[in-house]
């Protein structure tokens, strides 16, 4: 193995007993490609099946890869033709029995930090569908608690901006500036610090992923 690949499998044996301690069921995959069936043969055939609006489960073909295997009941707000409809599916995310998203960052002890804008997909994490599997890649990883939330808002944020192309502060110049804008992409902080119920599993990809 190169170092890299030495450094995240040992990292991920650490974050996979820090989840544990949190009771929540984490694997470690060492590429995308991986990932995609890990998560695949954790879900089984007939469940229905929806995310949120994570890049990091689209770029490394999930999504796509649920439509292929055609063995699923899928709650897909990318084809929405409409906010309307978009809604709706956001609305049905809470019956599902499978809600995938990734992660904005963790840190080292195992806590998952998310930053929402509508507040969907936070909601849907905390309460709703029976099942939640978060695909997470070793570049969210942060030190602490701290260095995770400053991640995901001087980071994730920011990137989130230039995707949606909105008008917040960060979009101008890349830098968070705690805004109070209409349009923030920060409007909801989300800490999942243990999950008690075990409805969380952690799929762990030792690529860099998503924001």
């Amino acid at each position: 193995m190169t170092p890299t690949e030495t450094r995240n499998e040992r990292l991920a044996g650490h974050l996979i007993k820090s989840l544990k301690r949190r009771h929540i069921e984490a694997f470690y995959c060492a590429t995308a490609r991986e990932a995609v069936s890990k998560v695949l043969q954790l879900i089984p055939e007939g469940s229905s099946v929806t995310w949120g609006g994570s890049m990091t489960i689209r770029d490394m073909g999930l999504t796509k890869a649920l439509h292929e295997r055609n063995a699923y009941t899928l709650l897909d707000r990318d084809l929405a033709t409409g906010r309307d409809e978009a809604q709706e599916v956001y609305r049905k995310a809470f019956s599902a029995d499978y809600y995938l998203s990734s992660a904005n960052a963790m840190s080292e002890d195992g806590v998952i930090v998310n930053i929402d804008g509508a507040g969907n997909r936070v909601a849907a994490i905390t309460f709703g569908p029976k099942h939640v599997i978060f695909v997470v890649g070793l570049n969210k990883v942060a030190q602490n608690v701290e260095a995770a939330l400053a991640r995901a808002r001087s980071t994730a944020a920011p990137i989130n901006a230039a995707r949606f192309d909105i008008g917040t502060p960060c979009h101008a110049d890349g830098v968070c500036h705690n805004c109070n804008s209409p349009e923030s992409v920060c409007n909801y902080v989300h800490f999942l610090r243990n999950s008690p119920n075990g409805r969380h599993t952690v799929v762990l990809v030792g690529e860099s992923l998503g924001y």
